[in-house]
């Protein structure tokens, strides 16, 4: 038994305000910080070089911008060349708290999961200090993710603060990830297809003037369609390639006969205003009940998902505290 080796990794892309402070503010617990100047503008990584004297610190450049996903995946990678066995993503706006560091990596140490992300909505203090925009966002975002990954237990799933272990790290196609604001989603598919354990943990955001590099227009179009793909593959992967079950038949059955219902009762209805005449209780009976047997199969394929969530993590728990 042996204490946990952790890493940070902070990708840098216009946070030259906060980084100095933030890579300041993490504690002794953390063995390994790399910073990815993701092609800064402001030359974030060269102010880390010239300010901050902390032997842990690597700076890592990129010469052209690949985005929060490509200068997580450089720093994944940098982090695996070592020996840290725990992982953990902070961003260096000055919005996540470095403190909560070991309350976050606690459930991967204790051996309850592969994979933890930061929760802003466990508190009601935290929610009326986020932004209004940016709290119907993530609520409509929330809802996608756990659609998309199976996840349905997360309840801020776009959360940037995350760790992860070393094992469930390994096990990623990090050549496969989403290398720009869709990053933090992708992970929780591509963990979904892995049956990784991934939790909770509260905390508190901390807003300031720092400004936002996503897109609001870009996000509404492209995060959509990104989790449509990713729900399907899901479904492919877990109820067909992966594991045949009673699932695996409801969900098309259910589909099946909803539509059937839907286009019966419609097309009975249109059949009823061009001549005059009230559909009979058979036509009406031939549309219901494959509209209610559908939406009952349907229900119960959601709630074996719901309930299918991974629960036995991958990893060994080999650490102490």
């Amino acid at each position: 038994m042996t204490k946990p080796i952790v890493a940070v990794v902070i990708p840098s892309y216009k946070v030259t305000a906060h980084i100095v402070q933030t890579i300041g503010e993490i504690g002794p617990e953390v063995s390994h910080i790399f910073i990815v100047d993701d092609a800064c503008p402001d030359g974030s990584g060269k102010l880390v070089e010239q300010e901050v004297k902390d032997k842990r610190v690597k700076v890592i450049f990129h010469t052209e911008n690949q985005g929060v996903g490509g200068a997580m995946i450089t720093g994944y990678k940098a982090a695996l060349e070592t020996d840290a066995q725990i992982v953990v993503k902070l961003d260096g706006d000055g919005q996540m708290d470095p403190a909560l560091i070991k309350d976050l990596i606690a459930p991967i140490v204790t051996g309850r999961a592969d994979y933890t992300k930061g929760d802003r909505f466990d508190s009601l203090t935290g929610l009326s200090q986020m932004p209004g925009i940016r709290l119907f966002g993530n609520a409509g975002l929330t809802l996608l993710t756990k659609i998309s990954t199976g996840y349905w237990n997360i309840t801020d799933p776009t959360n940037g603060y995350t760790a992860i272990h070393r094992d469930a790290l390994k096990a990623l196609p990090l050549g496969m990830l989403s290398k720009r604001f869709f990053f933090e989603s992708d992970m929780l598919f591509r963990l979904s297809i892995y049956r990784a354990v991934v939790w909770d943990v509260p905390m508190l955001a901390r807003y300031g003037n720092e400004k936002s590099n996503l897109s609001i227009a870009k996000t509404l179009w492209e995060f959509p369609w990104k989790h449509f793909k990713n729900f399907h593959k899901r479904l492919f992967y877990n109820y067909y390639l992966r594991d045949i079950s009673a699932a695996s038949i409801e969900l098309p059955l259910g589909f099946f006969l909803w539509w059937f219902g839907v286009f019966a009762g419609f097309d009975a209805l249109m059949g009823s205003l061009s001549n005059g005449v009230a559909a009979s209780t058979g036509t009406v009976m031939i549309s219901v009940v494959p509209l209610i047997l559908g939406f009952q199969l349907l229900l119960a394929f959601v709630s074996h998902d719901v309930s299918s969530v991974p629960t036995r993590p991958k990893h060994r728990q080999d650490f102490q505290w």
